[in-house]
């Protein structure tokens, strides 16, 4: 998964940049950083990082909880503030974070990841930001209230206590 962007843009805005990239199926909300840079011209450099090069500790306190703000990848807007949520481990299948259009469905199949970090939260008015998608199935995806942008976490309608938020899909502050 793609964690950091690095675009290098001779007179390109940022907008214009989002346009290119949804034109080019491109998941244009990892963009994060444009450096207009009349030198180099356009390009894309893309920084991989492994799921487990993340220090846990740097995010996860002795106690369980999250250390540091969870934000949206995309806006910045704050979802969880520190010691609110608490590290789980439980796979979960979240679907692409890409525009309806660019999702492909085959066979009745969805894009997507299985996730297995999350960050788990009892009661929904904990959450700073976040909105709940409609009923899919006897699931409602979490989204950033704000840009709308997801989905960053899971709600099973049988369980009325247990909201995750998967760690790659939210950035920490």
């Amino acid at each position: 998964m793609f964690l950091y962007e690095t675009i290098l843009v001779a007179g390109t805005s940022r907008d214009q940049l989002v346009s290119l990239a949804s034109h080019l199926s491109y998941d244009y909300t990892a963009i994060s950083n444009v450096v207009l840079n009349p030198t180099f011209g356009f390009q894309m450099d893309n920084i991989q990082q492994n799921k487990d090069s993340t220090n846990r500790s740097d995010l996860v306190s002795e106690e369980g909880k999250n250390r540091k703000s969870v934000l949206c990848q995309r806006c910045g807007s704050k979802v969880l503030c520190p010691g609110m949520a608490a590290f789980a481990e439980k796979e979960l299948f979240l679907p692409s974070m890409r525009k309806k259009s660019s999702l492909s469905t085959t066979e009745g199949t969805v894009d997507g990841d299985t996730l297995t970090s999350h960050w788990l939260v009892d009661d929904m008015y904990t959450f700073e930001n976040v909105g709940f998608t409609n009923d899919v199935g006897r699931i409602k995806y979490l989204i950033c209230a704000d840009c709308e942008i997801g989905p960053i976490g899971w709600h099973c309608l049988d369980d009325k206590k247990s909201f995750y938020v998967a760690l790659e899909r939210v950035n920490h502050a």
